[in-house]
């Protein structure tokens, strides 16, 4: 027996199909359940350790005293210190990405500046971006154009190291369909290099935005007169660990919305990809 999508002019579903749909989405809201019950269970969990006195909740904090904490940050400027954090991170990522794409385009096209560069890269890659902040501070300025330099110096050669390896490891046998066909650079690159690597790029820009968002912290701790990191570096220095702690979780919201959001923009991409294609 058969059924019918309600929308017309689509193929009718066969029971098996139908099947497979419910499960999926059985399981999808099965994984969602779970996930809602660790986090409430943790949470009641903490809440119950420090009122009975099995945790510190002066260092520890407790969830209710960081209710009352958000309440008043609310009312004491929140939105200024999460609007400047947001700001940097996501200037910082998106300089981050579009020159970290442009340096991978440039050592992918010049494969002796590959060889050149690549050594650097990997020492780079692997320096600790946090040690040069006080001499981004000294270059950059005092203010939030050096926080944002950091954010760029963590995720930059992240994404030149990701994208070129990438660009290297397309099909060859595409490339040379490409070559026969007379295909120029430039044209293999923006019809089979770049699309091949769609799914690289999406991969990269979820590393990157952590990456950014911990390099605007590590700047907001040396330098900063507002932001998320400025609260928690306030917070441990009056000993407020109900504000470092409220400010850690805040923190940890907005780096799952900033995943959630380039998520969302790769499916929107690749379907729109996909649908070009059919």
């Amino acid at each position: 027996m058969w059924k019918r999508d309600n929308k017309a002019g689509q193929e009718p579903l066969s029971p098996e199909r139908v099947a497979y749909l419910q499960a999926r989405n059985r399981r999808r809201w099965a994984i969602r359940l779970c996930r809602i019950f660790i986090l409430i269970s943790l949470i009641a969990l903490w809440e119950i350790l420090a009122r009975i006195g099995v945790i510190d909740s002066f260092i520890m904090s407790q969830p209710s005293r960081i209710l009352k904490t958000l309440t008043n940050l609310k009312n004491n400027g929140l939105l200024k210190h999460l609007g400047v954090t947001c700001f940097e991170t996501l200037t910082g990522f998106s300089l981050g990405v579009i020159l970290g794409n442009l340096v991978a385009l440039i050592l992918w096209w010049s494969d002796f500046l590959s060889k050149v560069a690549e050594p650097y890269l990997v020492v780079l890659n692997a320096l600790p971006k946090v040690a040069l902040g006080p001499v981004i501070i000294i270059w950059a300025g005092a203010g939030m154009q050096a926080i944002i330099v950091m954010a760029l110096a963590i995720s930059l050669i992240v994404t030149v190291l990701e994208m070129l390896s990438g660009f290297l490891s397309t099909d060859p046998e595409l490339i040379k369909m490409a070559r026969t066909f007379r295909a120029t650079r430039y044209q293999t690159f923006t019809k089979i290099i770049f699309p091949s690597n769609l799914h690289t790029l999406f991969n990269s820009l979820k590393i990157n935005i952590g990456l950014s968002l911990v390099g605007v912290i590590a700047g907001e701790f040396l330098v900063s007169k507002a932001g998320l990191g400025y609260l928690i570096v306030y917070g441990g220095q009056v000993f407020q660990m109900d504000l470092v702690m409220t400010s850690v979780l805040i923190l940890a919201v907005v780096a799952a919305l900033l995943y959630w959001g380039v998520t969302k923009l790769e499916r929107l991409v690749l379907n729109a990809v996909s649908h070009t294609k059919v």
